[in-house]
C-alpha cells in the first residue's frame, strides 16, 4: 500500500470511481438445493435418490430474517449471480476505501481549524459537579407552605 498521502488520495480517488462504476448489486448467495417431498411412494424417499432438484434460490436478510427467492429461469440465475458477485466487489473495495482513510487521517497533519477548543476538554473555570435542578426530590419545607 503507498505511503505518501497524495498516493493514498490519488488511490481514494480511485476507488470512490470504481465504486460509481459497479452497477447494481445486492447482498445475498446463489444456491442450488435438493430436498425430498415427503411421499412414501415417490423415488425420492429412496436412500439413493438425490431428491427433487436441483431448485436454485437467492437467499439474504431482511430485518433480521433469511429471505429465500426461487429462481427459476437462466436469465434470472446469471443476472442474480452477477448482482451478488458486484456485491462483493463492493464490499472490498468498501473496505480499501476504510483502510485508505484511516492511513490519510494518521499521515494528515492538523490543520488551523482544527485547533479550536474540544468539547471533551473541560474549561479551566468550570463547575465540577452539575447543578442540580430545583423542585425535584426536595422535601416541602416549612417556608414553602
Amino acid at each position: 500500500m503507498p505511503d505518501s498521502l497524495p498516493d493514498l488520495e490519488a488511490r481514494r480517488s480511485q476507488i470512490l470511481l470504481e465504486i460509481a462504476q459497479l452497477g447494481d448489486f445486492r447482498r445475498g448467495s446463489v444456491h442450488a438445493s435438493f430436498r425430498r417431498c415427503g411421499k412414501p411412494n415417490c423415488a425420492c424417499a429412496r436412500d439413493d435418490h438425490p431428491g427433487h432438484g436441483p431448485q436454485v434460490r437467492l437467499s439474504y436478510k431482511q430485518a433480521g430474517k433469511t429471505v429465500q427467492q426461487t429462481l427459476s429461469e437462466p436469465a434470472q440465475i446469471h443476472k442474480a449471480e452477477r448482482e451478488v458477485a458486484t456485491f462483493r466487489r463492493f464490499q472490498q473495495l468498501s473496505s480499501e476505501l476504510v483502510q485508505i482513510n484511516e492511513r490519510i487521517c494518521q499521515l494528515r497533519p492538523p490543520q488551523s481549524q482544527d485547533l479550536d477548543p474540544s468539547p471533551y476538554v473541560p474549561k479551566k473555570n468550570a463547575a465540577r459537579h452539575p447543578r442540580r435542578r430545583s423542585g425535584r426530590g426536595r422535601q416541602p419545607t416549612a417556608s414553602d407552605r
